[in-house]
C-alpha cells in the first residue's frame, strides 16, 4: 500500500500574490487630449479653458479611468492639469497623466499595487505570481517587492512549485 499523496505546496504556508488581479484590463479608459482646448492649436487661454470645462460632458468620463494627454506641440501651464483634474476627479475612477491608453492602464496598476493592503503578509513566505494573460511591467514587480521587503519573511517569483528566490529576511 502506498503512502497518501501530500500537497507540500499547500502545507508550506506560502502565499501567492497575483498582480494580474489588480490590472485594470476590464476597466474603461477614456482619453482627453488638451489639444482640443487650444486656441488656434497653439495656446491655452484660461478663460476659454474654464468655460470649456464648465460645458464638458462629464458623462463620458463617469466611472472610467481618465488619461490626460496633449498631442499638440504646445506649452501647457501646470494649472491646466490641475483644473482638469478638479473637474474630472469627482466623476472618474482615476485621473492619470499618460500618453496613451496602455500607459494609463500601467500607471493605474502601479497605483493599485501601492494601495494594496499588505498587512496580512507580515512574516509570510510570499510568491509573486509570474506568467499570466495581462502585460505586467517589470516596474510592477519592482514596486511590490519594495513594498513587501519590510514585512515579508521571504519573497519569491514564479509559481509555488517552481520559484526563483528574490529576498529572504536575515534572522
Amino acid at each position: 500500500m502506498s503512502a497518501p499523496i501530500v500537497n507540500k505546496v499547500s502545507e508550506s504556508g506560502i502565499i501567492t500574490l497575483d498582480l494580474e488581479l489588480y490590472y485594470p484590463s476590464k476597466d474603461k479608459v477614456t482619453m482627453i487630449d488638451l489639444k482640443d482646448f487650444l486656441f488656434m492649436g497653439l495656446i491655452l487661454k484660461e478663460k476659454d479653458f474654464r468655460d470649456s470645462l464648465k460645458n464638458l460632458d462629464l458623462s463620458i468620463y463617469t466611472g472610467s479611468i481618465v488619461g490626460i494627454t496633449c498631442t499638440a506641440d504646445a506649452i501647457i501651464p501646470q494649472w491646466a492639469y490641475m483644473l482638469l483634474s478638479a473637474v474630472l476627479t469627482p466623476v472618474a475612477k482615476a485621473v492619470i497623466m499618460a500618453e496613451d491608453e496602455n500607459m494609463v492602464r500601467h500607471k493605474y496598476h502601479l497605483i493599485q499595487i501601492q494601495q494594496l493592503d499588505i498587512s496580512s503578509f507580515q512574516d509570510k513566505r510570499m510568491v509573486i505570481k509570474g506568467c499570466g494573460d495581462e502585460p505586467m511591467s517589470s516596474e510592477s514587480y519592482l514596486v511590490i517587492t519594495n513594498r513587501l521587503m519590510p514585512i515579508a519573511k521571504s519573497i519569491m517569483y514564479g509559481e509555488p512549485c517552481s520559484t526563483v528566490p528574490v529576498y529572504k529576511r536575515s534572522v
